[in-house]
């Protein structure tokens, strides 16, 4: 298995994971975070010592960057984790790549959010619903109170979008 596949087998289910556990909780589990980084640091280490040490110090200054913005409130920490694992296991130019297709993701998504807030239907949780039906409502009621936006989503289609570009195709 080449390291490209390795990471791509493993962060890609997690990145949906993540995305629809954010949505449903506004939470990221630590050991989302973990897994992907620690087979991101196996896909660089396929490639060689360098490859790996140089993509574990952009995902530790990426994480560096991104901290700031966790403390001030802007951005969730959870995030922040997310965005540095998946930093882990690409290349400086990928990296930059993620970076790009996250913020323009993220944008649509707060574009979605604030449309919503005008079109989304006052909406009641109701007994026996499924589990999507009350997710949705909770969700409408969160785009209704202006509630943060569940920016794994965001971070989860960069990084699916960038995944899917390292397979050539």
């Amino acid at each position: 298995m080449t390291g490209v596949l390795l990471f791509q087998v493993v962060a890609a289910p997690f990145l949906i994971f993540a995305a629809a556990r954010d949505i449903a909780t506004r939470l990221i589990p630590d050991g989302v975070s973990i897994a992907i980084a620690l087979a991101g640091l196996a896909s660089r280490l396929l490639v060689g010592w360098t490859e790996a040490g140089l993509s574990l110090a952009i995902g530790c200054l990426l994480f560096a960057i991104l901290l700031p913005l966790a403390v001030r409130g802007w951005l969730g920490g959870g995030d922040v984790k997310l965005m540095s694992a998946m930093a882990v296991g690409l290349a400086p130019h990928e990296t930059w790549s993620f970076i790009v297709a996250t913020v323009f993701s993220g944008g649509a998504l707060g574009i979605a959010y604030i449309i919503g807030r005008h079109i989304v239907p006052e909406t009641r949780l109701i007994a026996g619903g499924t589990l999507l039906r009350r997710v949705l409502v909770v969700e409408a009621w969160r785009v209704r109170r202006r509630g943060p936006l569940p920016y794994a989503v965001a971070i989860a289609v960069g990084g699916l979008i960038v995944l899917y570009t390292l397979t050539g195709i």
